[in-house]
């Protein structure tokens, strides 16, 4: 094998090495949501559970040594996820483990001189 070739198989490991840190990170914290799920609704959970599975799962639109597509499916689950969260936020509700006032919500703020 050439030397060319061995450059572009160290650059394919590389990038796939890449992209499946990449996955795992986002993997993690589409996991780390779960605690909210059942305040999140069917809609919430549909989007969890499917990212989950199309990771897992070994059909994909890519083959498995490239990641992005696992990628681009758990960020679209985590900004999803992330946005029913903010809409539950404002509207008021309260979502599982969170305090029921804010933290030092009967102080006065001053400033400091």
């Amino acid at each position: 094998m050439s030397r060319q070739a061995w450059v572009l198989v160290v650059i394919a490991g590389i990038l796939a090495l890449g992209t499946l840190v990449g996955a795992v990170v986002l993997a993690v914290r589409v996991v780390r949501t779960r605690r909210m799920l059942t305040g999140l609704g069917a809609g919430g959970k549909v989007a969890f559970y499917g990212a989950l599975i199309y990771t897992i799962f070994p059909v994909d639109v890519l083959p498995d040594p490239i990641y992005l597509d696992d990628m681009g499916v758990l960020a679209a689950a985590l900004i999803y996820l992330t946005r029913l969260a903010h809409q539950r936020r404002t509207a008021g509700r309260q979502l599982p483990g969170q305090p029921d006032s804010p933290p030092d919500a009967d102080r006065v703020r001053r400033s400091v001189p």
